[in-house]
């Protein structure tokens, strides 16, 4: 049995960092493991512009502990009216990593995401030009679409004919959840898929049977366990198609616990013991650093990162159940099994 397991440094492709004193108390638990993260937009007001990423990779600068070594990846968010020029000089001088395409309604921060895909073309299409990845959370937002079916749809009725009418553009389907993403995601080289670490853990059994487990919801929504499976095929699989994005969330429990709560899992802490509990039960840690620290830089056009980390198999390690910050306490994704990974 293996007992210990170096991988080069790993990279999360999807993160929410928040702002002010949630960013200053998550920011910790994400650069004490990963060396970079693709860090999504949607704050309050979002990140649209250039310049409101330059802000906010500042602030999230200004919050690192000292000595971690982290670069985060900005992302900008693409709305209605969000300006060609403005996201190719951004591109060009290095700023942004990626553009991130919310429809409106799809999930938090997200109303001011796009309605009519139309309205969008010009920046797909100047996206296409010049390499920038587009980031997608894919799912319709229709009130006549089961929540459970709006990923299959979505890509149906949204990415295959707007991939079509815009040639060359390089897309990641984030935190995929069905059968069907992963297949679709497999289908062209231009095609990357993040899967999260809560996707492979949890199906929707987990959130509603024996009464409603807030921290267990998120969006997309988790599925069938014949998709949760599909999913670790994939993540377990070697193919580079499939990369690392956690989605790590956080939101106060009092935010997770009121009426209509808010959608996110915090899997940031205990993400890389997670992953390899589940990597050697699929009897697969030998293709664990492929998924979190080669596919992703490779799809990105970016080198692998040169510094290591070890993970130690023994006795079960165990993470805070909950963490503090100035905003409240937030709680600690919990997979319901014993992790016997620690990483040093």
């Amino acid at each position: 049995m293996t007992r210990s397991l170096t991988i080069r440094r790993p990279d999360d492709w999807h993160l929410h960092l928040r702002d002010g004193a949630m960013l200053r108390a998550v920011l910790p638990e994400t650069t004490r493991h990963f060396a970079r993260a693709i860090v999504m937009p949607n704050l309050v007001p979002p990140v649209v512009t250039a310049a409101d990423a330059v802000r906010y990779r500042d602030r999230i600068l200004a919050a690192l502990p000292d000595g971690a070594a982290f670069t985060p990846l900005m992302t900008l968010y693409l709305t209605e009216d969000t300006d060609p020029d403005d996201v190719a000089t951004a591109h060009a001088s290095g700023l942004v990593t990626a553009v991130k395409l919310y429809p409106a309604g799809a999930t938090t921060n997200s109303a001011s995401g796009v309605r009519d895909f139309d309205r969008v073309r010009p920046v797909l299409e100047r996206m296409a030009e010049i390499g920038l990845p587009l980031c997608v959370h894919g799912e319709v937002t229709d009130d006549d679409i089961d929540i459970f079916d709006r990923e299959a749809v979505f890509i149906d009725r949204v990415l295959d004919p707007l991939r079509r009418a815009t040639p060359g553009l390089r897309v990641v389907m984030e935190h995929i959840t069905t059968r069907q993403g992963a297949d679709y995601a497999r289908s062209a080289p231009d095609l990357g898929a993040t899967i999260t670490t809560h996707h492979l853990v949890i199906n929707r059994n987990h959130i509603l049977a024996g009464g409603i487990k807030p921290h267990y919801y998120c969006l997309p929504v988790a599925k069938r366990e014949e998709h949760r499976l599909a999913l670790r095929a994939a993540a377990t699989s070697g193919d580079p198609t499939y990369f690392l994005g956690t989605d790590s969330a956080p939101h106060t429990d009092p935010a997770k616990l009121q009426p209509c709560g808010c959608a996110g899992c915090f899997t940031a802490p205990n993400t890389l013991s997670i992953l390899a509990e589940v990597f050697e039960q699929e009897d697969a840690l030998d293709r664990l650093e492929g998924f979190t620290s080669l596919h992703g830089p490779a799809f990105y056009g970016l080198p692998p990162n040169e510094g290591t980390l070890t993970l130690t198999r023994g006795e079960p390690v165990t993470y805070p159940d909950r963490i503090e910050t100035g905003d409240g306490p937030v709680t600690v994704f919990d997979p319901q099994m014993p992790l016997h990974w620690s990483v040093t």
